[in-house]
């Protein structure tokens, strides 16, 4: 489930102030730029200067009207005072965060087109002819892939390249049959009025796949064009941590999936307890040289419980984020819910108490034509553990079928 403390929303309004000049290429007079490139800052003095510059000869050599925004999250080496000699707009965003300082550099800027890139120089901003096109054909989100464009040599930790980039870009292809290829590249480009629709809320390193995220499942036009990733020019270390952000990113994967991260963990728990309670419950099962009792079979109701829960908590999850806009509307989903709604939760839920309660009456019933005496655990708990399952997870299904008519309250 999303919660607040992975999310949080940014308070733009409150923490963004604009100054400086629209970068002006065609005739005299400033105009609102078709294009926007974004950068955003925190203590960059030693290569902002040098991304503005080739922004802004990419922007004269190729007649368009555009502006360079340079999004401030705090700087404190001057960074916004080269910003402004420089003719850069500079926008200062007092939240904290690399989706931060994006968040609000994104917001401000004023073209149709923006292309948010990093200010320490290792991507190459007099090489965006490639990203203006494929958003010219009507593309709403082009990502750059280092991958295909080239990765120089120092540019990228080992660490980064063969494990965290690949595995969280697989990933996110896996959970959301995204097409893009490299998902945490700084460079891309994206209609600004597109971006916007998705409220976009992380404000760490995660910004990068919340995006990609996002329009995947928005179905929005997605492309890529290769690009070359450089060593950056800084002397101090990147604000990038590895394990941290990549923790991070993970999460976020995991949080907007529900299917991955409890229905399908769910499915396959459940599957597992109900064919090993089906295989142990005529007798035991001997396989080679171990015996599986009803020890066993206890632990295979309790995995058909555990699973059941993982998958109410799936449902619970997908209609909480739809309810909140984390997540688009799912027509399958919905049509699911016209079946299955709270009565017939109940009818389910009732059936299993039943279920429960006759198998437990039964059992009792055998006890006393044994005068409560002595059992034989192996046949008793052959009856009492389903008995007792059923009656859990009837309880569960009651509860939850109401808990999900609560929830969806507001979707109606």
């Amino acid at each position: 489930m999303v919660t607040k403390a992975s999310i949080t929303s940014v308070p733009l309004a409150a923490d963004i102030e604009s100054k400086g000049s629209l970068h002006r290429v065609l005739g005299n007079e400033p105009q609102r730029p078709e294009l926007s490139i974004v950068m955003p800052c925190l203590n960059e003095a030693e290569t902002l200067e040098t991304c503005i510059r080739k922004a802004q000869e990419y922007l004269s050599l190729n007649n368009i009207a555009g502006e360079v925004v340079v999004a401030d999250n705090g700087s404190t080496d001057g960074s916004q005072a080269i910003a402004a000699r420089l003719g850069a707009r500079v926008v200062p965003v007092r939240a904290k965060g690399y989706g931060s300082a994006l968040l609000g550099g994104i917001a401000a800027a004023r073209g149709e087109y923006v292309i948010m890139g990093d200010a320490d120089n290792s991507y190459d901003f007099t090489g965006l002819s490639s990203f203006v096109e494929k958003l010219r054909e009507g593309y709403d989100l082009v990502m750059g892939n280092r991958f295909r464009g080239g990765i120089k040599p120092g540019a990228m930790p080992p660490l980064h390249r063969y494990l965290g980039n690949p595995v969280l870009t697989g990933i996110g292809r896996l959970f959301f049959h995204s097409p893009c290829g490299d998902f945490h590249c700084g460079l891309r480009g994206f209609r600004k009025e597109a971006i916007m629709k998705l409220n976009l809320r992380t404000t760490g390193m995660e910004f990068a796949s919340e995006m990609v995220v996002k329009a995947t499942l928005h179905k929005m036009n997605i492309t890529e064009v290769p690009t070359t990733l450089s060593p950056d020019g800084r002397s101090r270390a990147p604000h990038l941590r590895s394990w941290r952000d990549g923790w991070r990113h993970l999460r976020f994967l995991l949080l907007y999936s529900p299917r991955w991260l409890f229905l399908y963990p769910g499915g396959l728990l459940m599957l597992i307890g109900l064919i090993t309670g089906l295989w142990l419950l005529p007798g035991p099962r001997t396989v080679g040289h171990t015996t599986f009792d009803v020890h066993t079979l206890l632990y295979s109701a309790l995995a058909i419980v555990l699973g059941c829960q993982a998958v109410l908590f799936a449902v619970f999850t997908k209609v909480f984020a739809i309810s909140e806009g984390l997540l688009p509307d799912d027509p399958q989903f919905n049509k699911m819910f016209r079946f299955v709604n709270l009565e017939v939760g109940l009818i389910v839920g009732t059936w299993l108490l039943l279920c429960g309660l006759g198998g437990s009456i039964y059992a009792l019933s055998d006890w006393e034509g044994r005068s409560f005496g002595l059992l034989n655990p192996s046949e008793t708990l052959r009856l009492v553990i389903p008995a007792s399952t059923s009656l859990t997870l009837g309880f569960q299904i009651v509860l939850s079928s109401f808990f999900l008519s609560v929830l969806g309250l507001k979707r109606h």
